[in-house]
């Protein structure tokens, strides 16, 4: 019983867990987000701040910790949000409030006269 534990004292890996140093590094980013995108703070005290009052790391640190993680995992970009186009006979196939069909509902001309019916 003795040997198991010392064999399993041996085999473990010397200083700090290495998934907890991933997940330290993953908050440190979402906060340094949080203070320049959405506080918008200044780079120079977002690092401030979170290297005296939230990791108490120096900024130095927090700096590589930050160029280390965007090169790791660059931002994927934002997909556009498509709107659908209604044709004429889609469009018939809704009514208004007050039951009109869509093809009793004018439309105005940019000179602001009434012209065709959709």
């Amino acid at each position: 019983m003795i040997c198991k534990y010392i064999c399993y004292i041996c085999n473990m890996s010397k200083g700090r867990n290495k998934q907890l140093i991933k997940k330290r590094d993953e908050h440190l980013c979402l906060r340094y987000y949080f203070w320049t995108e959405v506080k918008r703070l200044r780079f120079d005290d977002a690092l401030r701040i979170l290297s005296e009052q939230e990791f108490f790391l120096s900024e130095e640190r927090i700096l590589s910790i930050i160029r280390k993680s965007t090169k790791k995992e660059p931002v994927a970009p934002v997909v556009k949000v498509r709107y659908p186009r209604l044709n004429y006979r889609q469009l018939l196939l809704f009514t208004d409030e007050a039951g009109y069909p869509a093809s009793q509902i004018h439309r105005e001309s940019k000179n602001g006269k009434l012209s065709h019916i959709l």
